[in-house]
């Protein structure tokens, strides 16, 4: 029998008020990442500022209350066309689900025609120092699939025949990488999750674990905001290169170990443009793309900002020029700015054995 609470109606109700309350006040800190001194002032950097809060936020709560159950999983495609951050890779589909060291889990789905399909899974290690942590990982190349595409894996901490995933008993996030390198004709995978074995219904929702949730979702909304407003900040100070970094923050994030990542700043005059100049090295995969100072990727539903092997124009030598401005030049890759004056960008070589820093060159847009 649930214990009858022995608080007034009044009382009670003024609790569930207060709880909803105090989120919102703590809520009202995200928005100082607008005040930062380097926060551009466009009418389009402040607009979309505030639609990026207003999207992290949203995503903070889906995670936590729609997301966060670990005996009754669910793919989210958290990273989309419309919730963005940390330069989401506009050739990739991001899914994740909630999971748990200690369970056993079925994935089930069609293989599509993305040439790239990962999946792995990851612990929070943040307390000790090591970040998110990889405790498992299963390729395409290393599956077997039914004639028709289909297939199944096993997710658990034993070793299981067939495909097998592994978790540790911390683990607790999986996630689903798919990288395309033509959206408008390749098939995404479909793929289901469930825990094998588990309860028949979901533990009833309490106050107590609510405000856990709030808490969850502040601290998500806390920690993306002010990591990416930080590292943005260190490339302003720098601007029109791109650095070939040191990978090891980008693993913990739940990078893939495969790609050498390389950020900039990129801010242009309204008659400049940006030409990069690289060779490419033999790799699985490349892409380069547009972000905005909140290191949104640009709105590639409508504008050119991302280019890869599938789309790019080689020189002569092989090599790649990438032309970014507000309007093309007619030679080279052309990436549209979409309005802005300044921005993120990122290039990516996967699994690559050199990784070549390109050239950067300011120059008039005539």
């Amino acid at each position: 029998m649930p214990e009858i609470a022995k608080e007034s109606p009044e009382a009670l109700r003024a609790e569930a008020a207060a709880e909803w309350q105090q989120f919102c006040d703590k809520l009202k800190a995200a928005g100082d990442i607008l005040l930062r001194p380097e926060a551009p002032t466009s009418d389009i950097d402040r607009a979309e500022g505030l639609r990026y809060l207003a999207r992290i936020t949203r995503l903070s709560l889906q995670l936590c209350f729609e997301h966060a159950d670990p005996d009754f999983p669910s793919m989210l495609h958290a990273w989309n066309e419309t919730t963005k951050a940390g330069s989401d890779n506009p050739d990739n589909l991001y899914l994740s689900a909630t999971v748990a060291g200690n369970r056993k889990y079925r994935l089930r789905g069609h293989r599509g025609t993305a040439p790239g399909l990962r999946f792995s899974t990851f612990a929070n290690r943040y307390a000790s120092g090591a970040g998110m942590v990889q405790t498992g990982s299963l390729r395409a190349k290393d599956m077997t699939f039914a004639a028709d595409g289909t297939f199944e894996v096993v997710v658990s901490r034993e070793p299981q025949p067939g495909n097998w995933l592994a978790l540790v008993d911390d683990s607790g996030l999986l996630t689903v990488r798919q990288t395309f390198t033509d959206r408008k004709s390749e098939t995404a995978a479909s793929i289901s999750i469930e825990q094998i074995d588990g309860p028949a219904a979901p533990k009833l929702l309490t106050l107590k674990r609510t405000r856990q949730l709030l808490k969850g979702a502040l601290g998500y909304l806390n920690h993306v905001t002010l990591k990416h407003a930080d590292k943005v900040a260190w490339f302003q100070a720098r601007p029109n290169t791109l650095h070939l970094q040191e990978q090891t923050p980008f693993r913990e994030e739940g990078g893939d170990p495969r790609t050498q990542y390389m950020h900039g700043y990129w801010t242009l005059g309204a008659d400049e443009m940006l030409v990069l100049e690289t060779p490419v090295p033999g790799c699985d995969a490349w892409n380069f793309q547009l972000n905005n100072y909140w290191m949104e990727s640009l709105d590639y539903r409508y504008y050119p900002i991302c280019v890869n092997s599938h789309g790019a124009k080689y020189n002569a030598d092989g090599s790649l020029t990438l032309v970014v401005g507000a309007r093309n030049p007619g030679y080279g890759n052309f990436l549209d700015t979409a309005g802005h004056l300044s921005g993120m960008m990122m290039l990516r070589w996967t699994g690559a054995k050199t990784h070549p820093v390109p050239r950067v060159r300011l120059c008039p847009l005539r």
